[in-house]
């Protein structure tokens, strides 16, 4: 195209045409290149759901290496990439975690912890919560032995 000021219509077609689409990880095996593919991008509205895709269909989306401070509660608890809110604050607010707006959440952060965390963390999670609740349950007998006992007096 000219530099000319005001001529902008082409007179010609494109000289490349596109025959095949972008394949990002067509030479690109690598675990990390894996797991940004399957990230499920959660809490966000619709324009930055489509921001987000776009970056990692064309790999340009980089994950963080370390969380980064959150515009509300300014603790470093951000850690999805271009998001300038924690989960817990996006959620209490009710406003996308991307850009802040109270736009409408096409997919709500999730109560239960990430299902993509390593499973060693969730099994000893599991076991903690399992002992939690036996240690409760020995509790709540002592309580009734004690009611028993008074009962009898």
């Amino acid at each position: 195209m000219s530099s000319q000021k005001g001529n902008v219509a082409r007179s010609r077609p494109q000289k490349h045409q596109n025959t095949f689409t972008f394949k990002n990880d067509k030479f690109d095996k690598s675990v990390q290149t894996k797991k940004i593919n399957a990230k499920l991008h959660d809490g966000v509205c619709q324009r930055c759901k489509e921001v987000l895709e776009w970056r990692v269909k064309y790999s340009k989306y980089k994950p963080l290496s370390k969380p980064k401070k959150c515009v509300k509660c300014l603790q470093k608890t951000v850690k999805d990439s271009y998001h300038i809110m924690c989960r817990p604050c996006a959620c209490e607010l009710e406003v996308c975690a991307k850009c802040g707006k109270k736009e409408d959440i096409v997919i709500p952060f999730n109560r239960e912890p990430e299902t993509s965390a390593n499973t060693e963390n969730q099994d000893s999670n599991h076991r903690s919560c399992c002992k939690g609740k036996e240690d409760s349950d020995e509790d709540l007998d002592d309580d009734t032995h004690s009611d028993d006992e008074d009962g009898d007096t």
